[in-house]
């Protein structure tokens, strides 16, 4: 597989949200889902709708998620994400669609390691292609989560997360070794990317960055200052090319996130996501100027 391009800006405005997306040359055709992260209820560090908001309207795309596995939080039901989104001011700057609000539908995972099915809310099918709008930070479990966490666990029903989560065995939920989780979490990943070939985009915010994720209602401050934007139609050289900016930013706060990856071995999503053919770890940075933006 040929190196991807993975488009770069040190702008961190909805202006450059918009331009990165542009940079990729594509037009997502139809009825355009718009993956985001509502962020949980106490949650400081979520993307805001505002900013978000110029590029959702670009694509012409309808805001979507799907409620999370655990019952804590204020995400675990369509009511009460309902009421997050709208606390959170999504439903004020845009079309929002609970996708497991009225079922779900499994989708095939080809080769999967751990996954033979991901389980999707039944409103998923009914989109023609995919803008995958994410924050990239750091993850408690995942170690990081961008691009491709935001349509793996992000777009899996309550039980398709709990099957990540267990590496196949959704009784296991938290309790599954740590690398099957990850491999489980490509697997997802595989069923989405092949659903969408050729008609999916990706944008990764390195603002914010956390050690946690935004699934986390009281997670802690940012540990280092922004880095900037990037997008790709490639989610694994997308997120490789975050983790590698970390690498290599010489702000004392990276240690911190760089240190978080390595111990939840954040490096396996990649590995497992490009040996399924999702991607490549292998890209060309591409920088966009100030005029680009």
């Amino acid at each position: 597989m040929s190196p991807a391009q993975v488009f770069f800006t040190t702008d961190v405005t909805p202006e450059a949200v918009v331009a990165a997306y542009d940079a990729l040359g594509i037009t997502l055709p139809g009825r355009v889902a718009v993956k985001v992260h509502s962020g949980e209820a106490g949650n400081q560090n979520f993307i805001r709708p505002e900013f978000l908001k110029a590029a959702i309207d670009h694509v012409g795309g309808v805001v979507v998620e799907s409620n999370t596995a655990y019952p804590t939080g204020k995400r675990h039901t369509a009511r009460r994400h309902w009421e997050t989104m709208a606390a959170h001011g999504w439903t004020a700057v845009a079309q929002v669609d609970i996708l497991d609000e009225d079922g779900t539908v499994s989708w095939p995972v080809p080769g999967g390691r751990r996954l033979k099915r991901d389980i999707v809310g039944s409103h998923l099918p009914t989109y023609d292609s995919l803008l995958v709008l994410s924050h990239f930070k750091g993850h408690p479990m995942g170690g990081f989560g961008g691009a491709l966490k935001n349509i793996a666990i992000g777009l899996a029903s309550p039980r398709g997360k709990m099957a990540i989560h267990g590496a196949g065995s959704p009784w296991k939920l938290f309790f599954a070794d740590q690398d099957g989780f990850l491999d489980a979490m490509a697997d997802a990943a595989k069923a989405i990317a092949d659903h969408f070939a050729g008609k999916m985009a990706f944008v990764n915010v390195m603002a914010n960055l956390s050690v946690d994720c935004d699934c986390v209602a009281k997670a802690r401050p940012p540990a280092m200052a922004d880095v900037g934007i990037l997008a790709s139609l490639d989610p694994v050289a997308l997120d490789q090319a975050c983790v590698d900016l970390l690498s290599a930013s010489t702000d004392p706060g990276a240690a911190a996130l760089i240190a978080r990856i390595e111990a939840k071995h954040g490096w396996r999503t990649l590995d497992s996501a490009a040996a399924l053919g999702v991607g490549t770890r292998a890209y060309e940075l591409v920088k966009l100027g100030v005029s680009n933006c």
